[in-house]
């Protein structure tokens, strides 16, 4: 064998690389993080960002995943799960609940700009064949997640996505086909295949915020107390400056020394450089900074505690406004990711699907509540037994049945009540 045919045949059998593979991820990110220098713990440290990420993942976990089944006799059904469903929706792993595992993949999503879910899979035989069944599914860390796009055709298969995942602890790599895992992403995306974290992308914003939270902190801790300038009449070495400097900052700052009478030697004087929170506008630059970092987010104000346009009145339009602006992006992307990856060809065929309950979200007061529920059974829209499983109530006898007003009569009819023909002959 040659040297140029020997050279090819190394190509083959060795890891790729980054000259031989699409590589995606925030690589530069993820060795800041690892060198300590990154600013992931700073970024949750700023209470507006910490806040808007416990909003999203919450609502995200909140909600209930469903399973259904459309037809054309019945409409949409109930059927029974499968494994898949089940795992999503009761037990995920034995580790954590449904509710846990969206909330942790929402927050990984949001904050690093990546959620990734491994589906454990193992081979169930059958009679004829047999076929891989889903038995846990895992969150993955994402700042331990590399995604290949193999254009090389090195794992069997050119332009097929790879997902590489290196254990924190033991250091040892492991290879996922793409089938294997959900990915989640947020909106930002440069190439369609990874996601963009907020905080990469708003670093100087949130930065700002939270050096201003450092500075309100610092003020606290010395008594809310400004700089002061210490005047002296006669000449002093630089030991008794720092002398003089000590003392009295360990006498007039600090909360606890608030309001004691400090006396002075003669001929020193203390002037105090009066700047305060509001001659700086601190109050007005941290309420800009927060609903910056809200708004790209897509949090309204009213959902960070900033209530001034604000009232109870319109409260269930803020969270229709919060579901349909925000969240509903959000939960479009998690189904379209699941019903790609975790429906079966069989399922499809049956045109199962699951779909979040977006109804936990909207959640209405009792009284309109109730009325809402009459006018639906009223009017032939819900069964009473499906308004009582909407109030968590069992079902009643004779409630799987449609019932209405009683004069409402079919459009195709209408009229016909003045003619002969339906039973009407003009006379009283």
């Amino acid at each position: 064998m040659g040297k140029k045919g020997k050279k090819a045949k190394e190509k083959e059998n060795r890891a790729p690389t980054w000259n031989d593979s699409m590589f995606y991820g925030d690589g530069a990110e993820q060795l800041m993080n690892w060198l300590g220098i990154g600013s992931a713990k700073e970024a949750l440290s700023e209470v507006t960002y910490f806040t808007c990420l416990k909003k999203l993942s919450e609502a995200i976990g909140k909600m209930p995943l469903k399973y259904y089944q459309d037809t054309e006799d019945r409409g949409k059904l109930r059927p029974k799960l499968t494994n898949a469903g089940r795992l999503m929706t009761v037990r995920p792993n034995p580790y954590m609940t449904p509710a846990t595992l969206w909330t942790t993949t929402e927050f990984n999503c949001q904050h690093y700009g990546n959620g990734y879910i491994w589906m454990q899979t193992a081979y169930r035989p059958e009679t004829f064949g047999g076929g891989f069944e889903v038995i846990g599914m895992y969150p993955m860390a994402p700042d331990s997640v590399t995604v290949w796009m193999d254009d090389a055709g090195i794992f069997g298969g050119a332009g097929k996505l790879w997902y590489q995942y290196t254990d924190p602890k033991s250091g040892q790599s492991y290879m996922f086909r793409a089938e294997e895992v959900l990915h989640f992403k947020t909106w930002y995306s440069k190439n369609g295949i990874t996601g963009e974290s907020v905080r990469s992308i708003l670093r100087d914003t949130i930065g700002g915020a939270s050096a201003q939270q450092e500075t309100q902190n610092k003020m606290s801790e010395h008594g809310v107390t400004a700089a002061m300038v210490m005047q002296y009449s006669t000449d002093l070495d630089e030991t008794r400056v720092k002398k003089l400097k000590a003392k009295f900052a360990d006498q007039l700052t600090s909360p606890q020394n608030a309001g004691k009478v400090v006396p002075i030697p003669q001929g020193l004087t203390l002037q105090p450089l009066n700047m305060s929170m509001a001659d700086s506008q601190f109050y007005e630059l941290r309420k800009y900074s927060a609903l910056q970092i809200a708004a790209a987010f897509g949090i309204k104000p009213n959902q960070i505690n900033d209530y001034e346009k604000s009232s109870y009145s319109s409260s269930e339009m803020q969270q229709l406004d919060f579901l349909v602006d925000t969240l509903m992006y959000r939960i479009i992307q998690y189904e379209q990711e699941i019903n790609s990856k975790v429906i079966t060809p069989a399922e499809q065929e049956e045109n199962k699907y699951y779909k979040f309950n977006d109804r936990s979200i909207l959640r209405a007061d009792t009284g309109s509540q109730m009325e809402a529920l009459a006018k639906a059974v009223n009017n032939f829209i819900y069964k009473p037994n499906e308004a009582r499983d909407y109030l968590d109530l069992s079902k009643a006898d004779g409630g799987d049945y449609l019932i209405g007003n009683g004069n409402f009569i079919p459009v195709q009819l209408v009229g016909t009540q003045y003619s002969q023909e339906g039973g009407n002959d003009g006379e009283n």
